[in-house]
């Protein structure tokens, strides 16, 4: 800890504490100040993931485009209609990793295509769900364990999020909470979603807690006037639907729900008592609201004690059968926007290298067009962004846009060339995770040669 920085903890604290006037007991002062040092401390040791999930399979064949003019007029070519022209692409220049091959990003994510100039985004390329390393005729022969259900929306998200078809309790995100919750002072913060409930973080031990886009969610009948009763009245509710219950079930929903309102209490009061946040979000943008939601929670990580947590978000529309052309250009400016947005407040919190916001989606879509759109596909192309990603580079193999190739499985659907599990387990590393424990959290890994793909330092 800087001198510097317990400095200006201490004059934060005074400063709050000051409003609660000169009779506030100096036993309280000192225990807030010793907390505030302790906090300042502890920050050095925190990291945190943010999952960004595309809802419906974003199409990324036009998400991130080859710009090389024989390649590019390949993809004009087969698309058939909902290609992107030329001048609406911004070239990120020839990929060291890929052979020296020219990519490009749609202008609408120009946001983003300045932050892998800058080295702070990374591309991940024709990542999927796999069980094994899998070749086209292993497909075709189903020679090799598949995924349940491809190219199935729901099986897919969980399959994504979980590693198992739909109906599976718990994700990897809720397992990668499980092996680091132990460190935090406020447990029941660990695994935060802020886009309802997800089975991404979902663990053995780990219960996520949702919020709202403007903060904690107070159980309804607790707050304000319950059927016209006296606040003394709902406090003599809440006292009822906490109080011990002699079976089981009764007593398991009243713990619960004591939780709950302890949770809420807590957050409410540490984001009061937090300064604004000044970087600017995106107005109109559900995906954006739910950031600033989580930079929120991130400016109060130290009065909640935190040193590890993992948020989810979501952005839905994707699944662009139809109107592609009109549909994924604002669904992309959104998303810029947003990420853009949430990168700049972790900028300005000094947490942007503690910081891992990454993109997950249902699956990829095929090459060809359908007329107006494109179909369920199986691999596509990730961001991953924070100020601790290796960036300016594309993870992985990104694929020949053509039909026929060894990644095609009909109509250019992509057989992924990386697992979701080696995405996961390049993540859970830098989160701090063991070794491992990375098999147990990515269940398929031991499986791949490559277990950390090398995007985060």
């Amino acid at each position: 800890m800087t001198k510097a920085v317990s400095r200006r903890a201490f004059l934060r604290t005074a400063s709050q504490m000051s409003v609660l006037g000169s009779a506030t007991p100096l036993a309280l002062n000192l225990a807030a100040m010793g907390s505030t040092a302790a906090e300042s401390a502890s920050a050095e040791d925190y990291k945190a993931l943010v999952c960004v999930f595309l809802f419906g399979g974003n199409d990324q064949a036009n998400t991130v485009v080859p710009y090389d003019t024989a390649a590019f007029n390949a993809y004009t070519s087969v698309r058939a209609g909902i290609a992107r022209p030329l001048a609406e692409l911004r070239p990120l220049g020839p990929v060291a990793s890929q052979e020296g091959r020219n990519l490009a990003l749609p202008v609408e994510l120009d946001p983003l295509a300045q932050l892998y100039k800058n080295g702070r985004l990374a591309i991940v390329a024709n990542v999927g769900p796999l069980f094994t390393p899998t070749t086209r005729t292993q497909f075709q022969n189903a020679s090799v364990p598949l995924p349940p259900k491809l190219f199935s929306h729901n099986d897919q998200q969980s399959v994504w999020q979980s590693t198992g078809a739909e109906g599976t309790t718990a994700g990897w995100g809720g397992r990668l909470a499980d092996a680091l919750f132990g460190g935090n002072a406020k447990q029941s913060f660990t695994a935060v979603s802020a886009a309802g409930t997800a089975v991404f973080l979902s663990g053995q031990t780990t219960l996520q807690y949702q919020v709202g886009v403007n903060g904690p969610v107070a159980i309804s009948g607790l707050t304000g006037s319950l059927f016209g009763a006296s606040p003394l009245a709902n406090q003599t509710l809440q006292q009822l639907i906490t109080a011990a219950r002699p079976t089981l079930l009764e007593h398991e929903y009243n713990r619960v729900t004591a939780r709950s309102i302890a949770a809420q209490g807590e957050l409410s009061t540490a984001l009061a008592a937090a300064p604004a946040l000044t970087t600017s979000f995106p107005t109109g943008n559900p995906l954006a609201d739910q950031l600033r939601m989580v930079a929120r929670l991130i400016g109060v990580r130290h009065a909640l004690g935190m040193k590890r947590q993992v948020f989810f978000v979501s952005q839905g529309g994707y699944d662009t059968h139809d109107f592609q052309l009109r549909d994924q250009p604002a669904l992309h400016a959104a998303l810029a926007g947003a990420l853009a947005a949430f990168h700049q407040a972790t900028v300005e919190l000094g947490v942007a290298d503690r910081v891992t916001a990454f993109t997950a989606s249902d699956f990829g879509r095929t090459l060809t067009s359908n007329g107006d759109g494109s179909d369920h596909g199986w691999g596509s192309h990730h961001f991953v962004l924070g100020g601790a990603v290796r960036g300016g580079t594309v993870y992985g193999r990104f694929p020949t846009v053509a039909l026929n190739t060894p990644e095609d499985l009909g109509s250019g659907r992509l057989l992924p060339s990386t697992s979701v599990d080696q995405y996961a387990a390049t993540l859970g590393k830098w989160l701090g995770v063991s070794d491992s424990d990375l098999d147990t959290i990515a269940p398929n890994l031991a499986n791949f040669s490559v277990r950390d793909l090398g995007f985060l330092g």
